[in-house]
């Protein structure tokens, strides 16, 4: 069984299937064109092609990502703590898989690798159901990280792609409970709400990444600028793209014009407040809806308040616990912000983009979970173990 594999042949699989991936770069690359040239172009999003869509980059970031979990410590078997008795017995925990996972997706083929070499790495055997239009590029993945696991005498069946498309299996799949232990959900808010309102299974979660960026007063404005750029331009059909911004009034006269510039030269539709407005005109009104809108898209909200305090408030109402960024020289308005918001993931003077698994050295990610229990943020090989108590005893009997 997987969960009793080395470490060494789990390892050796990993970096197996990174160089299988690469070697059959053409395979993979012929089978996701199946999968975009079957695509109604008039029914799908710029973005939802661009999430589908795999390219020689793409296909280098996967093997990256595994060789990466390659490296990072096994978790499996790990005693992260142990307390002595008053009687003598000594009391620890140690790490254990959480046994079949299932993850039900939408159009990112890459995510079949991810979640494949997560689970190989932390002892658990997976379940990959991905969407319709993505079936040939899934299933040539998941052939190819199979073979990889045979040739280290791992199950092959510890990574199983299902090759049925219809809504019926995913309904099926989340109700083996006796079976599987935990499902993960990634895709639109429809998908997610589906699989939590139906699910029999425990679900890890989150339903949309409504981000936000905040530029403090005391903002470099040319640094400030360029970090927003990136949060939404270069990639906005991510989880992980700003879709709001909030700005301090102080600042809001000397930033937003050179702002709202680079985004309308990168082509982004502006929404904003009234105190926005009033410095550019070419920014729309925004609605209420607008402050809680995930756009997937090159279209950004901006509200200009009046302090730190406002921006927190703000994001405390309309954001969905995804992730904030703050940029600021205020060492103490930094810690504020880092201490204040309640979402998974928290940064100062850097992009939301870098809210991801691989950029924050977990290798790769499995999902991003906004849910707390057992897990928030970006959820690696660690997040997929649970905890098991193991006691030494040199005869003692309860009295």
């Amino acid at each position: 069984m997987l969960r009793d594999a080395t470490t060494r042949a789990k390892d050796g699989a990993l970096l197996e299937m990174a160089s299988r991936l690469v070697k059959e770069e053409g395979f993979i690359l012929s089978e996701n064109k199946k999968d975009l040239d079957a695509l109604n172009p008039g029914s799908v999003t710029k973005s939802y092609i661009d999430r589908l869509t795999l390219t020689h980059e793409r296909i280098e970031s996967m093997a990256q990502g595994l060789m990466q979990v390659a490296s990072l410590r096994d978790p499996v078997g790990v005693i992260t703590g142990t307390w002595k008795r008053p009687n003598g017995l000594v009391v620890g925990k140690m790490r254990i898989p959480l046994g079949v996972i299932g993850i039900i997706y939408e159009a990112r083929p890459n995510v079949t690798a991810d979640a494949a070499g997560l689970c190989v790495k932390s002892g658990n055997s997976v379940i990959l159901r991905g969407g319709s239009d993505s079936l040939r590029s899934n299933m040539a993945i998941g052939e190819v990280l199979k073979a990889a696991l045979e040739s280290f005498d791992l199950p092959t069946e510890a990574v199983t792609v299902v090759p049925v498309t219809d809504r019926a299996a995913v309904l099926h799949m989340i109700k083996l409970d006796e079976y599987i232990d935990l499902i993960i959900p990634r895709g639109g808010e429809g998908l997610v709400r589906f699989v939590v309102e139906n699910s029999t299974i425990p679900v890890l979660k989150h339903y949309k990444g409504v981000c936000h960026i905040f530029v403090d007063k005391s903002a470099e404005v040319d640094e400030a600028v360029g970090i927003c750029v990136n949060a939404k331009v270069q990639r906005p059909g991510v989880c992980n793209a700003m879709e709001t911004l909030l700005v301090h009034k102080d600042i809001a006269q000397g930033f937003l014009p050179k702002l709202i510039e680079e985004m309308t030269a990168n082509g982004v539709e502006l929404r904003g407040c009234p105190r926005t407005q009033e410095v550019d005109s070419r920014v729309k009104a925004a609605t209420e809806d607008d402050w809680y809108e995930e756009y997937l898209d090159l279209i950004l909200s901006v509200k200009v308040v009046d302090d730190i305090d406002d921006a927190i408030a703000h994001i405390d109402k309309y954001g969905s616990m995804h992730t904030e960024s703050i940029l600021t020289s205020d060492y103490a308005n930094s810690q504020k912000f880092l201490t204040k918001v309640n979402s998974s993931t928290v940064m100062v003077n850097a992009s939301t983009r870098f809210s991801d698994g691989f950029e924050l050295g977990l290798g790769a990610e499995i999902g991003i979970s906004t849910s707390k229990l057992h897990a928030f943020g970006p959820m690696g090989v660690e997040e997929l173990t649970t905890t098991k108590f193991i006691v030494y005893g040199q005869g003692q009997v309860r009295v």
